[in-house]
């Protein structure tokens, strides 16, 4: 039997979905794959039925604002290269007795590494070559040289992989590109296209759960997807919770907290909305709604995108990666973001009824969804896999 090894990044869930979404895959043509991972995303992939080792965690640090905190960051430098040189040992060791055809590794370093020391074939998913520091530091020209260089540093690094795939549209469509292009290290980038789930949701799928959560059709639906590190999940979450007292008393909404492992059953919260702490029906409700609020997480972008909904990004305050994918967003016509640094509740209701009044919004979107069929980066993904085993 082939054998596959999966390394996803353990924060949030986004690297680890689409990762267990391409190990459904392989499963049907008797592929064995075993994960490594750590924080939520261990939980996730165990909770989907997977094997996964616990790896030491290499993490960012969050203000308790739920923003990301340069300052401790620095602070646990000296801990992230003492929990990367662990997580090489365990890497090694793991891969040693499991024996894979091919490693595949989602925005992580330490697998990269470990397959080339023992001489395994790697790939690696990427929608962040490099670290884009904060607007506030880029201010600075030390700043931007100190990014430049950093950047192809990294580049060299995630170079060290046999192929690196980018889960994005082709230029100049790209929605991570201010994370990805401008390396000139990282000469390897293949665009393979999104790797959140295609929609397949019917008709039938939709007014099923639009009746179960007592909506009327005929208005409009808001859906708060607030997805990302844990940290930075609930303080935007309260914020939005007391927009919503504040939105148009016609519009409906549904909040997901994405708490792995929560209650699947919603609850209600005031006269029109309701709160899953983990919602199994998003896709239902992705499809029903007419605009999504989100971070800036390029697989939250990716499934917005490819059902054809404008956004309302709120990307986490200093995140490079969410900042400069939030800004492409908005440059393509796609949604609506809203600064993060002391955002206020009538700011996202403002947000909200600007993307819903305005019909430009939701025909980049569609337009968007369109160029999205031709490119199914989760079968691009299988098969390049399948091509190592």
């Amino acid at each position: 039997m082939s054998k596959a090894y999966f390394a996803p990044y353990g924060v949030g869930l986004g690297h680890a979905s689409r990762l267990v979404m391409v190990a459904e895959h392989l499963q049907q043509s008797n592929v064995q794959v075993k994960f490594s991972s750590f924080g939520e995303a261990a939980s996730y992939v165990s909770m989907r039925g997977y094997q996964c080792v616990v790896a030491p965690p290499v993490e960012f640090a969050w203000s308790m604002e739920g923003g990301f905190s340069v300052k401790h960051s620095i602070a646990n430098i000296p801990v992230w290269f003492a929990n990367f040189s662990k997580q090489m040992n365990h890497e090694i060791q793991n891969m040693t007795m499991y024996g894979p055809d091919v490693i595949v590794s989602d925005s992580r370093l330490s697998p990269i590494f470990a397959a080339r020391l023992l001489g395994i074939p790697s790939i690696v998913l990427l929608n962040q070559v490099k670290l884009l520091l904060s607007p506030r530091l880029r201010q600075f020209a030390v700043s931007r040289l100190f990014e430049k260089m950093t950047g192809e540093f990294l580049g060299t690094m995630w170079n060290m992989a046999d192929r690196i795939l980018v889960p994005d549209l082709p230029p100049p469509y790209t929605i991570s590109a201010h994370n990805v292009w401008d390396v000139d290290s990282a000469a390897k980038l293949e665009y393979i296209g999104f790797t959140a789930p295609k929609p397949r949701i019917s008709q039938e799928q939709v007014e099923e759960v639009a009746a179960s959560l007592g909506f009327d059709r005929s208005r409009p639906v808001v859906f708060f997807h607030i997805s990302g590190p844990a940290e930075t999940r609930m303080p935007l979450i309260r914020l939005c919770l007391e927009a919503a007292k504040g939105l148009d008393k016609n519009i409906q909404y549904v909040f997901s907290e994405g708490k792995a492992k929560g209650s699947p059953q919603p609850v209600k919260v005031g006269e029109s909305g309701w709160y899953y702490e983990w919602c199994p029906v998003r896709d239902e409700i992705f499809a029903m709604s007419d605009i999504i609020v989100l971070r800036g997480g390029h697989t939250a972008l990716s499934q917005a995108i490819q059902f054809g909904k404008p956004v309302v990004t709120i990307p986490i305050e200093n995140h490079g990666e969410q900042l400069g994918n939030s800004e492409k967003i908005a440059g393509l016509g796609l949604g609506v973001m809203l600064h993060p640094k002391g955002l206020k509740p009538e700011q996202i209701v403002n947000g909200v009824e600007q993307a819903l009044s305005s019909p430009e919004y939701k025909k980049k979107a569609e337009e968007a969804m369109r160029m999205t069929d031709s490119l199914n980066g989760i079968d691009n993904v299988v098969k390049i896999i399948r091509s190592y085993l």
